[in-house]
């Protein structure tokens, strides 16, 4: 998928970009695989905002993704690849041989037409689902499950993918895009290839408009605030906050670490990505 840019006849446009779309084959979704989504705009069980800067944005319909890959040893077809308003990679409509239909994380070469397959021997090609122990190390994966079973959670992202570096007795090594090398137990699921939609990192969105679309509320800097508001806030005239950034709560920002250690993750991983 490529980029379109405008002829600069106003200031946005002489830097705005937007994705030519030439790789979406529908402009609808399959209403079964829909369900509506109700914006929270940052806002928790409580009520209160917990999210800064959310808010507004265009209604979107959420499509029903299978991540899980459980459709073992039955072919399925490409019948379109979509457009999705909730992620930045594409999706797929896959129709199976026995009828059923969902949607996938499009891989980046998988067109319609082409057939995938799930299973626990498969040939190693994009869009194809395997355990990790049957890939070969080297490979570019996505969609990849944390534990066996509940569904693919990491590397789902427009244009990326993870490699397999080594396989260890039940588990295999890792690198995430991030660069963190993890520890993956083996009899979990992964689909081959990289995500599609590679040109999303390249979009210049070029105008303050473009991010309320998003549901992306303005950004107003702690020294430009009141004392009330804000820790940074207050002074006469420009003032430099006068202490180490912060949010509004008094917490530290820009490299304050608010990791809460987690018992089975903390030692899965084999090299952080800092």
């Amino acid at each position: 998928m490529g980029l379109k840019k405008y002829r600069p006849l106003t200031p946005t446009l002489r830097y705005q970009t937007v994705l030519d779309f030439s790789e979406i084959t529908t402009d609808e979704p399959l209403k079964s695989l829909t369900k509506g989504k109700k914006s929270h705009a940052g806002r928790g069980f409580k009520g209160q905002i917990s999210v800064r800067r959310k808010g507004g944005g265009h209604k979107r319909r959420y499509r029903i993704i299978d991540f899980k890959r459980n459709k073992y040893n039955i072919e399925g077809k490409v019948a379109s690849i979509e457009y999705d308003p909730n992620r930045s990679a594409n999706i797929a409509l896959i129709v199976y041989k026995d009828g059923e239909k969902r949607y996938i994380v499009a891989p980046d070469s998988v067109k319609v037409g082409d057939t995938i397959i799930s299973g626990e021997n498969v040939e190693v090609k994009p869009g194809n689902a395997m355990p990790l122990k049957n890939i070969p190390d080297g490979t570019n994966i996505y969609n990849i499950e944390l534990h066996k079973g509940k569904g693919g959670q990491l590397v789902r992202s427009a244009g990326v993918s993870a490699v397999i570096t080594a396989k260890e007795g039940d588990y295999c090594l890792i690198k995430l895009p991030s660069g963190e090398i993890r520890k993956i137990h083996s009899e979990c699921f992964a689909t081959i290839g990289e995500v599609s939609n590679k040109d999303h990192i390249n979009v210049d969105i070029g105008k303050a408009g473009r991010s309320r679309w998003l549901g992306r509320r303005p950004k107003v800097r702690g020294v430009a605030m009141n004392p009330v508001d804000h820790p940074l806030g207050g002074g006469e005239g420009k003032s430099s906050g006068g202490r180490h950034p912060c949010s509004p709560t008094g917490k530290p920002t820009k490299g304050y670490k608010t990791r809460k250690k987690k018992k089975y993750s903390d030692k899965m991983i084999i090299k952080r990505r800092k």
